[in-house]
């Protein structure tokens, strides 16, 4: 309230008796009442300066003018909510006035029907709504979501075919109008993408996208009134709005709809943040992490707060020692080096990926139960019950579970081959498939949601593969044989050579996927069209590749082999003594048993000497004095000493100025491929490397991820036309049409079907007319 509202009136607190305020929140009301005391506070500093001055409210032209319920405005979607709300607006005013005056009552009528609170929706207007049917005029329903009920054959819960909800659908939708309004604030509901329909229902959500398609379809439902109110200010409609989020907003496909918004003609600008900070659901004292963002129109500066240390009350809630920072915000909520506004480099384009998505648990088997499907006794299964690794095996230990693996085979082959299987699957998997929304994964039942058939193909004929949990706590990268299959809890990267493995495990780049990435709750996540697909990896000299490799592998087998060796150690726990070692923290017991098991010591020294050779591969050891050895290098270091600050600081603005060099390389024709072989398969030599030198250059900030000049031929093979369709999507959202206007002859046809196979595996999100790039 106080940024969004308050501080702005205290600096033109002449216009505040006539400022309207619109909450636009659905199902909020706590809000209001807050910014009605503040502003009746700052009322009364107006008229006690007035009465020292020896003037009165006449001096302003506003003689019986007060602040009152009526300048409060509201959309509310529960009608008794709504009632509720203008009640407590109309009791927090009746407080304030005898807190204020004592026992002398207010004027008549004391309470006054405004009809200010409008029950309605805050998205979409429409004529009504009508039962969707089926042919015979029944009405259509589908499972509720979250009812399950015991399998009468495994006793696991699986969908209650008999708890439904009907389907309904919106005649006639249309964007709602929003009652002007000088300032906008709001709270609205916590939904992410993937929970909307089936917390609102298929016709209520198809309706909204329909109204609202320039809000991408991946974005959270938030995201929407962030849309509207920053529209409203740019177009002067209002001064002001905050709002109060969950923290992925900071997320990829949410950091869209603030990117546009901050990057129009026009533009908005953020004067206030906080990022990540904790709070406590006053329903069901559920603990989440929540974004506060406050917008204003123009170019201005902003002010950051962030979250360096938190404490758990006897009062159900959190008290936090927040740092300031001002500067100019960006769409990631963060000020000073805009790694927003980083390109995609196609170097490193179509090799990595999540692994699979399983849309059912019963895929998942242990080694026992595995032998008894017939693992090592009938022939050609050991290929489709494969060892199987998420992101709680890496970060702690795994748990040694295979998982049952029948891509390419149909359910014909899967029961006349492996009978047993068939029925597990049948049993176990199918009875969820059966209510998912989606006609892929119900008719394709026996298969992955999520096959991930683009990995496959990357991973092809490779011995290893490298993996990081998607969230986690610690940054760390480790080597996985090919023979274990990934979940979508990781991000992988269909690459071999271990001085990659390096580099990624560096400092550098885990600064770098903390500035670019985003996080859930407190915990960073690992992005890959933001975190690895943007990163300048180093021109290293063969002699410091060699030194980097033989580093990597060292780290990586000295952490399998302490783990091997005991079961019990988790790679949480020996970074977590790692960053206590760094900080010069005292080890309590159970750190200094981790510290002798793991060899926490020798850990510190292999990353130390990586993070040194790394940094003299970019040819910046002078940020290694700095920061090698230094704690935050794994996990993200809220509260840090300047000079470390400083440091990591310059470390980005390098990295940023070096990817807009490497970018316009590539729209040079000077692609430094990853893996050449798989990338650019068709390419005769490697092309000529050079050394990126890091003086001021006059294309620095202005260089476009631009296709390089003349139409390309369209490649002949499936692989290499997934490639260059995804190299055109990863500068920008375009049409097919648009993308094969970049080639020869303008295969259309041969686009779309490419387009079509990427939208089906989930790789490529459709906007309107135009296709992007999923994260």
């Amino acid at each position: 309230m106080l940024p969004t509202v308050i501080e702005p009136l205290r600096s033109e607190w002449k216009e505040v008796q006539t400022a309207a305020l619109a909450f636009e929140q659905q199902g909020k009301h706590r809000e209001a009442d807050v910014t009605l005391e503040h502003l009746k506070r700052l009322e009364g500093e107006v008229l006690n300066l007035l009465h020292d001055l020896g003037e009165s409210q006449g001096l302003l032209e506003l003689e019986g003018v007060t602040v009152d319920p009526h300048q409060f405005l509201g959309l509310e979607i529960n009608p008794r909510a709504a009632k509720i709300a203008e009640m407590v607006l109309w009791i927090g005013y009746l407080q304030w006035h005898f807190r204020t005056h004592g026992s002398v009552n207010p004027p008549e009528p004391v309470l006054r029907d405004f009809r200010n609170i409008e029950h309605r929706d805050a998205l979409i207007a429409y004529e009504r709504e009508e039962l969707v049917t089926d042919e015979a005029g029944r009405p259509v329903t589908r499972w509720d979501g979250v009812t399950y009920k015991p399998s009468p054959i495994t006793g696991e819960p699986i969908p209650d075919e008999t708890a439904q909800t009907v389907q309904v659908r919106y005649v006639n939708p249309k964007k709602a109008e929003w009652p002007q309004a000088d300032y906008i604030v709001g709270n609205p509901p916590f939904i992410g993408c993937k929970r909307m329909r089936a917390a609102l229902g298929d016709g209520y959500v198809d309706a909204v996208r329909g109204t609202w398609p320039e809000v991408p379809e991946s974005a959270d439902f938030v995201m929407y009134w962030w849309h509207i109110a920053g529209e409203r200010v740019r177009a002067g409609g209002a001064q002001r709005f905050g709002f109060i989020t969950t923290n992925s907003i900071r997320q990829t496909f949410n950091r869209r709809v603030i990117e546009a918004q901050l990057s129009a003609k026009n533009p908005l600008s953020l004067a206030f943040a906080i990022p990540d900070h904790p709070w406590v659901d006053a329903a069901d004292g559920a603990a989440v992490r929540i974004a506060m963002t406050v917008c204003v129109g123009g170019e201005t500066e902003g002010k950051l707060l962030n979250v360096i240390e938190q404490r758990e009350t006897d009062r159900d809630d959190v008290d936090v020692t927040l740092q300031e920072r001002t500067g100019k915000l960006f769409a990631n909520l963060n000020a000073g080096v805009d790694v927003a506004g980083v390109k995609a480099l196609r170097a490193n384009l179509a090799i990595s990926s999540p692994g699979v998505k399983l849309h059912g648990s019963g895929f998942i088997v242990t080694a026992d139960e595995a032998q008894q499907l017939g693992v090592g006794q009938v022939d050609g299964l050991d290929k489709h019950i494969r060892a199987y690794r998420n992101g709680r095996d890496l970060a702690d230990h795994p748990r040694a579970v295979y998982v049952i693996d029948l891509f390419s085979l149909s359910a014909d082959d899967v029961r006349r081959r492996f009978p047993a299987v068939y029925q597990r699957v049948l049993e176990r998997v199918k009875p969820e498939r059966d209510h998912n929304g989606r006609a892929a994964y119900r008719d394709n039942w026996w298969i992955f949601g999520e096959a991930r058939r683009d990995w496959r193909s990357m991973v092809a004929g490779l011995s290893s593969y490298i993996a990081t949990p998607v969230t986690a706590k610690h940054r760390i990268f480790q080597a996985l044989g090919t023979d274990v299959l990934p979940d979508d809890a990781l991000m992988n990267m269909a690459i071999t050579d271990a001085a990659v493995l390096g580099v990624l495990s560096s400092r550098v780049h885990t600064k770098w996927a903390f500035a670019t990435g985003s996080t859930l709750e407190d915990r960073p996540r690992y992005i890959k069209s933001a975190c690895f697909e943007t990163f300048p990896f180093p021109d290293a000299l063969p002699e410091q590749q060699a030194r980097i490799r033989d580093l990597a592998l060292q780290l990586d087998a000295h952490r399998k082999r302490q783990q091997a060796q005991h079961p019990a150690l988790t790679l949480t726990g020996l970074y977590n003594v790692l960053e206590k070692l760094r900080s010069g923290e005292t080890l309590n017991a159970k750190d200094k048993a981790i510290h002798e098991q793991g060899l926490v010591s020798v850990l510190r020294e292999l990353h130390d000497a990586l993070d040194a050779a790394v940094f003299d591969a970019y040819g910046w050891s002078d940020l290694a004095a700095a920061l090698v050895g230094r704690p935050g290098a794994t996990t993200p270091l809220p509260d840090k000493p300047e000079a470390q600050a400083e440091a990591e600081e310059e470390l980005l603005r390098r990295l940023v100025e070096l990817n807009a060099r490497r970018a316009a390389e590539e729209a040079r024709g000077l692609v430094r491929w990853l893996r050449p072989d798989y990338q650019n398969p068709g390419a005769t030599a490697a092309p000529q490397q050079v050394e990126a030198e890091l003086g001021e250059a006059e294309d620095t900030e202005t260089a476009p991820a631009a296709a390089p000049a003349g139409k390309l031929a369209w490649p002949k093979n499936m692989r290499e036309q997934v490639a260059a369709v995804r190299a055109a999507l990863a500068r920008q959202s375009l049409t097919a049409e648009a993308i094969a206007s970049q080639f020869k002859r303008s295969p259309k046809a041969a686009v779309q079907s490419v387009i079509e196979a990427l939208e089906e595996l989930g790789m490529v999100q459709r906007e309107g007319e135009a296709y992007r790039l999923q994260g």
